[in-house]
C-alpha cells in the first residue's frame, strides 16, 4: 500500500539514528518533508549524508526535555517547511540499574527526555498541528507492559507515555489524531551509521511467534500508516509490535 505524504511536514524527535532515522527516512520516501529532532549534533552530518534528500531535511539540535529548545525547534520547521503536520515522538533515552543506586538527577533525566520531552513537542507542535489536522505518533515500548529487573525509570516513562497518548487523543480531538506504538525487539544495525553488527542466534528469531526479531520498517510502515488519512477512525491507541512476545506463556521446564 502506497502512502503519499507529499507537501506535508513531519517532525521526528530522536531521528539522528535508529529507528528515528528509519522513520524519517520512510518520511522522505512518501515525499515528506523531514525535521529532525535530536540532541547530538554530532549525528547531523552523518545522517544528512545517509538520508541525502537537502532540500527536503532539516536537522535541529534538540533537548526534548528543554521547553526553549523544543520551542526554538518547532519555530524552526514552521520557518523552513512553512507548516507541521506530524509529530513522531520517539526520542528515549535509558539509565538502567538496581534502584538502590538509581539517582534521583537520573530518574528525572529519562522521564525528562521520555515522557516530558513528548509532553512538550504536542504542547509546541499542537497549534500547527490542528490547523493542518494532523497526526502524533508515540514511540513507546513494550516494557510500558512488561519488565526485565533495573528499569524502573525507564518503563515508567514508557507506561507513562502510553498513557499520555489517551489523554492527548481526548485533548486534541477532533483536529488531531494521537496514537502510540510499543515495539519490542528491534535490531536497528542498519541505522546506527556503522556500528557493529549484532550478532543473532536462531534462538533470538525462534523464540518470537512471528519467527524473526524486528526491524526498523517494522516500526516505521506502522508510523506512517497511521500518520495517514487512510486510519481516520483510529485515535487513543497503543499498537504493540514484537513479534507476538507479550502474548507468549513462559514456563521454566
Amino acid at each position: 500500500m502506497k502512502i503519499d505524504f507529499t507537501n506535508k511536514t513531519a517532525i521526528v524527535t530522536g531521528g539522528g539514528r535508529g529507528i528515528g532515522l528509519c522513520i524519517a527516512q520512510q518520511f522522505l520516501r512518501a515525499g515528506a518533508n523531514v525535521a529532525i529532532a535530536d540532541h547530538d549534533g554530532s549525528l547531523q552530518a552523518k545522517a544528512e549524508a545517509f538520508l541525502d534528500v537537502p532540500q527536503k531535511l532539516l536537522f535541529c539540535v534538540t533537548d526534548v526535555a528543554s521547553e526553549a529548545s523544543v520551542q526554538e525547534m518547532a519555530d524552526a520547521a514552521v520557518r523552513r517547511f512553512e507548516h507541521i503536520d506530524i509529530l513522531v515522538n520517539n526520542a528515549a533515552t535509558a539509565c538502567n540499574q538496581p534502584i538502590e543506586t538509581l539517582t534521583h538527577e537520573q530518574w528525572q533525566t529519562v522521564l525528562g527526555v521520555n515522557l516530558s520531552g513528548a509532553f512538550l513537542c504536542a504542547k509546541h507542535c499542537k497549534p500547527q498541528l490542528e490547523q493542518n489536522n494532523g497526526a502524533i505518533v508515540n514511540i513507546a515500548s513494550t516494557r510500558a507492559l512488561m519488565s526485565e529487573a533495573n528499569t524502573e525509570a525507564y518503563s515508567a516513562s514508557k507506561g507513562g507515555l502510553v498513557a499520555l497518548t489517551h489523554a492527548l487523543a481526548m485533548s486534541l480531538s477532533p483536529k488531531v489524531r494521537v496514537n502510540c506504538i510499543s515495539p519490542g525487539w528491534i535490531v536497528t544495525d542498519a541505522y546506527q551509521h556503522g556500528r557493529a553488527e549484532t550478532k543473532l542466534s536462531d534462538e533470538d528469531h525462534t523464540q518470537h511467534p512471528a519467527g524473526r526479531v524486528g526491524k526498523p520498517e517494522d516500526i516505521a510502515e506502522m508510523v506512517l500508516y497511521l500518520c495517514s488519512d487512510k486510519v481516520g477512525f483510529i485515535t487513543g491507541q497503543n499498537f504493540v509490535i514484537d513479534g507476538g512476545m507479550t502474548k507468549k506463556m513462559i514456563y521454566s521446564e
